[in-house]
């Protein structure tokens, strides 16, 4: 019972999150917002939207091929073509429930590949720690740019008060989460602990790894795809083919955290990313609407590619 309610909570909690802020976006709106944001819908190129998607899977092409390296250190080498399959599965379930796309992605391969879910597992962990490091840079880089417009922004719409509590908070978790791994004498905690020693080879495999460079190279290449895919997007609409590289890169980072609310963002990408062009001067039916524009465009074709794989997959391992 409390499992399914916690699964239930799970899904429903961010879900509700996402059609909260679409009704509050669009309450807000005039008839002539409303108006001025179906005509950014009718001015755009979609000729470069397909181009922006096009770019978006190529980054999970490079991202399946990277996975490789750190599988081979541990004695498995799965077919590319399931590598690839297994992440498209992972992102399309991650739309629909969130977070169960990296279990999924390990369930694959340990079905198809016979690579021990653990281990498999511990990849991906450590696959979205670097991936991690690279958003951080990023971040770091589109703060360095914009600091004085940001901050300016940050102290004017939200009160010190609660900027001292939301860091005193994470400080508490952050030091209670080792201490409860460390003291505490539950069953949860020793099946955690069972499951952090079966997750630490693959986590190491990086530092195990033959061909670090390569990994690294196609590491900048995912982003580097993701950055060009969001920049190709943002020159669809025509009132926004002037915009600076690094509000740019400033309002791919802001869309990169709105994953991590929601449903793949659902709700929360449109929102921050009008939101966060706002502060730049773009006008917020334009930023909504392109935020529409690269969600749907990304969901749609990462449904497209999760749904085939699924299919395809039981075929091509027939064997």
């Amino acid at each position: 019972m409390k499992k399914s309610l916690s699964k239930f909570l799970q899904v429903s909690i961010p879900l509700a999150l996402g059609i909260f802020l679409i009704w509050y976006i669009y309450q807000s709106f005039t008839p002539q917002q409303l108006a001025e944001t179906k005509k950014h819908f009718s001015d755009a190129n979609y000729g470069l939207v397909l181009l922006s998607v096009l770019l978006s899977v190529l980054s999970h092409l490079s991202r399946a091929y990277r996975w490789s390296f750190m599988l081979e250190p541990l004695g498995y080498r799965p077919k590319l073509a399931n590598n690839f399959m297994a992440i498209s599965v992972g992102y399309l379930m991650n739309v629909f429930i969130p977070k169960s796309g990296e279990f999924s992605r390990a369930i694959i391969l340990d079905k198809y590949e016979a690579i021990p879910f653990q281990k498999g597992f511990g990849t991906i962990i450590s696959e979205r720690i670097v991936d991690l490091i690279l958003l951080l840079i990023f971040t770091l880089i589109a703060v360095f740019i914009k600091f004085d417009v940001l901050y300016a922004y940050v102290m004017a719409s939200v009160p010190p008060s609660i900027l001292y509590v939301f860091v005193l908070v994470a400080i508490a978790i952050a030091l209670s989460i080792p201490l409860y791994i460390k003291f505490s004498k539950s069953n949860i905690n020793k099946r955690l602990k069972n499951f952090i020693i079966g997750l630490k080879e693959g986590v190491f495999s990086i530092i195990k790894m033959k061909r670090k460079g390569a990994f690294l190279f196609h590491t900048f290449i995912i982003w580097a795809l993701y950055l060009l895919s969001f920049y190709t997007a943002l020159h669809s609409l025509p009132d926004i083919l002037s915009i600076p590289v690094g509000t740019v890169i400033i309002a791919f980072v802001v869309g990169s955290f709105t994953f991590a609310f929601t449903n793949s963002g659902f709700g929360t990408y449109p929102f921050a990313i009008g939101g966060i062009l706002t502060i730049f001067g773009i006008a917020k039916t334009a930023g909504i609407a392109l935020g529409w524009i690269v969600w749907i465009s990304n969901i749609s074709s990462i449904v497209i590619f999760g749904v085939f794989s699924l299919l395809i997959l039981p075929f091509y391992n027939r064997k």
